[in-house]
C-alpha cells in the first residue's frame, strides 16, 4: 500500500462514528486522557506541529488536537503509525489493548473479563440470538431496531463490542460452551434474507465446533423452565460459579452455591427437552435450506 493510500485509509476510519469517549465511563476517560497526553509530549518533543502530524498520519488538525484532549479515542492503527513517526520506541503502540477497550460500553467490558475467565459457559436466550453467536450485520439490525432508535455511533460501539465478546472462541484451552435457542428465533429473519442467512451459516459453523453445544427449544415444547426469560451460567477453574436469569433472584447475578445449583437445575431441565445437538443443526440446515 502506498503512503498516500495509508494515509487516505486512516483518514477514513478516523471519520468513522463510535470513537467518542463516553464521559460517564471514568477507566475510559483516563485512559484516553493519558494516551493523549503522552501523544502531546512525544510530539512536543520532537518540534513537530499537529498539523504535521496529522499529515503524517492521514488524520486531520482538528482531530489531532481531539485525541491529545482526550475526546477522541485513537485507532490502533493511529497509534502504531504515530509511535513510528513521533520515534517513541513502542511507547504509544503498547497502549493500543487499552484503548481498544475503551470503545466498548463498560458493561460490556465486564461481561467480556468475566467470559474470558470461564471454563464453562451456559446460555438459554428466548428473546434474541446469543450476542456470542451472533453476526456482524446481525447485531447491527437488532441494534438499529430499538426504540427509541440509537444515535448511528453507539450503534457501531455496540456491534464493535459484541464482536470483541467473540474472541472467547479463540481462547485456548477453549471453554466449554453451550446454547439453547428457541425455535421461533431462527425463523424471524432480522435484518434481511442476505443477513439472516449469514447467521444461520454463522450457527452451523460455531454448532459444529468440539467444545460447543447447540440445541434448539421447538416451539412445541408447551412448558420449559425458561419462559421468564434468559438464563445464563458460567463456570470458573477454582470451582466457582455465577449465574442470572430473568425470571429468579430478581434478575441479579448470583454465586451463591445454593442459588446458582437452582439456575442449573432450571438450566439442565431445559436442555434436556431440546432438541440433541445432532438434530439441532440438521433444523438449522433445513432452515437454511428454505431461505
Amino acid at each position: 500500500m502506498s503512503v498516500d493510500g495509508g494515509a487516505q485509509r486512516l483518514k477514513t476510519e478516523a471519520d468513522e462514528p463510535g470513537w467518542e469517549v463516553d464521559p460517564d465511563d471514568d477507566w475510559g476517560v483516563a485512559v484516553v486522557a493519558t494516551v493523549g497526553r503522552q501523544l502531546r509530549l512525544r510530539r512536543e518533543a520532537v518540534g513537530m506541529r499537529a498539523a504535521e502530524l496529522g499529515a503524517a498520519t492521514g488524520y486531520g488538525e482538528d482531530l489531532i488536537y481531539k485525541i491529545e484532549s482526550g475526546k477522541r479515542i485513537p485507532r490502533p492503527e493511529f497509534l502504531d503509525k504515530a509511535d513510528e513517526v513521533l520515534g517513541a520506541r513502542g511507547l504509544l503502540s503498547a497502549m493500543k489493548e487499552d484503548v481498544a477497550k475503551v470503545r466498548y460500553p463498560k458493561k460490556v467490558r465486564d461481561l467480556a473479563d468475566v467470559e474470558a475467565k470461564a471454563v464453562e459457559i451456559g446460555a438459554y436466550v428466548c428473546n434474541s440470538i446469543s450476542g456470542l453467536l451472533q453476526t456482524p450485520e446481525h447485531a447491527r439490525a437488532a441494534f438499529e431496531s430499538r426504540q427509541p432508535p440509537y444515535p448511528q455511533a453507539e450503534v457501531e460501539r455496540l456491534v464493535a463490542a459484541r464482536v470483541a465478546r467473540q474472541s472467547v472462541f479463540e481462547r485456548d484451552p477453549a471453554p466449554s460452551l453451550g446454547f439453547v435457542l428457541e425455535e421461533a428465533l431462527l425463523r424471524r429473519p432480522l435484518g434481511g434474507t442476505m443477513v439472516w442467512r449469514g447467521q444461520l451459516e454463522r450457527l452451523l459453523e460455531v454448532g459444529r465446533l468440539r467444545n460447543v453445544t447447540l440445541q434448539v427449544m421447538p416451539t412445541h415444547v408447551e412448558v420449559h423452565p425458561g419462559l421468564d426469560g434468559k438464563i445464563e451460567l458460567l463456570k470458573f477453574v477454582d470451582g466457582t460459579a455465577t449465574g442470572r436469569s430473568d425470571g429468579a433472584f430478581n434478575g441479579r447475578p448470583v454465586t451463591d452455591p445454593r442459588q446458582v445449583h437452582i439456575l442449573e437445575l432450571r438450566y439442565g431441565t431445559i436442555r434436556a427437552q431440546a432438541l440433541p445437538p445432532r438434530e439441532s443443526l440438521a433444523f438449522i440446515e433445513q432452515l437454511l435450506g428454505e431461505t
